[in-house]
C-alpha cells in the first residue's frame, strides 16, 4: 500500500467568473435546488441535449486529466475543465451547486467523492478522481474518472482497474424491464471477489434538466431500488470501491467524503439512457 501523507484541507481560490451569455441552471444563486417533478424517462430532443451536455464534460475531463503531474494543484485543474466549459458555452454545473465552490470536484486517494479543488499540490504516487458536469441547453451530463499522478503502487492501480471493470459490469447489466438493484448487484458482487469496499450513502442518480432529479441508483443489493428500468430513463451509475471498509467521515468544509479508515478508494462514472436493447453512454468525449 502506498506511503503517503493523509491529505489536509489546502487554500481555496476566489470563485471563478462564467461568462454572462452562459445559462445557469435555477440553482445558482439558492441554498438549494428547486425539488425536480418531472418525469424520469426523456423525450428524443432532451436525450440529444443531454448527448451534448456528456460530451462536452467528458472533454473538459479529459482535458483536465492531461494536466495530472506531480506539482499541480487540483485547483489548476479546477482552472482547465471551468475555461474549457464556459470556452463550448457550458456552465460548469458544480459551481453553485448548494453553495459548492468550484467547477468540478478533485478527489484524491483516501477522499471518497467531493473534494473541493485548491492549493493542494498534486504528489507521486497519488491517485485523483475528476468528477466533471456540464449544463448546457437546459440539461446537464456527468461524468467522472480516476487517474494516475505519476508512479503509483500495484495495490492501487488494481483497485482503479477494477472500478472501472465494476462499471462497465453493471451498464451492460442495465436492461429495460430490470429492477435498478440488479445495477448494484453486478457491482457488488464483482468487488466482494478483491475484498473491496462498496460505498453505500453516495449513490448514482436520476439526471436530465436535473442535476439530481430524486431517483438513486444504489452501488451494492439494495432491496429497497425496485425502480424498473424503461427506455429513455436517464440517470449516473458512478461505484466507489474502497480498500477497506465502506464507514466514512467528513470535514468540516461540508463537502469532502473520506474513508473512515483512511484507505484508497477509486470512482468512476458514467450518464446513461436506457435504450430498447440495453444502455447507451450520453458522456463521451
Amino acid at each position: 500500500m502506498s506511503g503517503q501523507s493523509l491529505l489536509v484541507p489546502g487554500e481555496i481560490t476566489p470563485i471563478r467568473s462564467v461568462p454572462g451569455n452562459i445559462r445557469r441552471p435555477e440553482y445558482v444563486g439558492k441554498p438549494a435546488p428547486t425539488p425536480y417533478t418531472g418525469p424520469e424517462i426523456q423525450d428524443t430532443d432532451t436525450i440529444e441535449r443531454m448527448r451534448i451536455a456528456g460530451r462536452i464534460a467528458a472533454q473538459a475531463m479529459a482535458e483536465a486529466a492531461k494536466h495530472i503531474a506531480p506539482g499541480v494543484t487540483t485547483d489548476e485543474l479546477d482552472r482547465v475543465a471551468h475555461e474549457f466549459m464556459c470556452d463550448h458555452g457550458a456552465y460548469p454545473s458544480t459551481l453553485g451547486y448548494r453553495g459548492f465552490p468550484k467547477s468540478l470536484c478533485t478527489s484524491l486517494n483516501e477522499v471518497i467523492c467531493h473534494g473541493i479543488p485548491d492549493s493542494t499540490v498534486l504528489r507521486d504516487g497519488d491517485i485523483v478522481n475528476l468528477d466533471v458536469t456540464a449544463y448546457i441547453n437546459g440539461v446537464h451530463g456527468d461524468n467522472n474518472a480516476t487517474y494516475l499522478c505519476g508512479d503509483v503502487d500495484e495495490e492501487s492501480r488494481l483497485l482503479m482497474e477494477r472500478t472501472e471493470e465494476s462499471l462497465n459490469r453493471a451498464i451492460k447489466a442495465v436492461r429495460p424491464g430490470r429492477q435498478v438493484n440488479v445495477i448494484g448487484r453486478v457491482i457488488e458482487s464483482y468487488a466482494k471477489r478483491f475484498g473491496y469496499g462498496v460505498v453505500r450513502d453516495f449513490t448514482g442518480h436520476g439526471i436530465n434538466s436535473s442535476f439530481h432529479s430524486g431517483l438513486i441508483i444504489p452501488h451494492y443489493d439494495s432491496p429497497h431500488a425496485t425502480t424498473v428500468m424503461q427506455p429513455g430513463m436517464t440517470f449516473t451509475i458512478e461505484p466507489m470501491l474502497t480498500l477497506g471498509s465502506h464507514d466514512y467521515d467528513m470535514w468540516d468544509d461540508g463537502w469532502t467524503v473520506v474513508t473512515k479508515d483512511r484507505r484508497r478508494t477509486a470512482q468512476f462514472e458514467h450518464t446513461l439512457v436506457v435504450t430498447e436493447t440495453g444502455a447507451e453512454i450520453l458522456t463521451l468525449p
